[in-house]
């Protein structure tokens, strides 16, 4: 177990061992929650929403243009989504209660 220190502005450092454990170097983001125990801390993956959303768009376009034209409506496309949706969470659901 590490002991670590609170320091000026409310600063602590985590222990080489446990950087080294998760992966983390400085400039990561760690999310604090508090739990009936203490603190948890969880690293996080924080992505620029702007570069994101580049990204999103050109693989959309990648997808996108590979894909035949619909014969459904918007409506019916729409059906079909929200149907492999719920399956999807249905299968979730039961692998993580098995």
């Amino acid at each position: 177990m590490a002991l670590l220190k609170i320091l000026r502005a409310s600063q602590i450092t985590l222990p080489a061992e446990l950087r080294r454990q998760f992966g983390l170097a400085e400039g990561d983001y760690l999310e604090a929650q508090a739990t009936s125990e203490g603190i948890l801390l969880k690293p996080v993956a924080v992505v620029e929403r702007q570069k994101a959303g580049k990204a999103l768009l050109k693989l959309l376009d990648r997808v996108h243009a590979k894909q035949p034209a619909s014969r459904l409506t918007d409506q019916e496309q729409e059906q079909l989504i929200v149907k492999e949706i719920k399956a999807y969470r249905k299968e979730k659901q039961r692998r993580s209660h098995a």
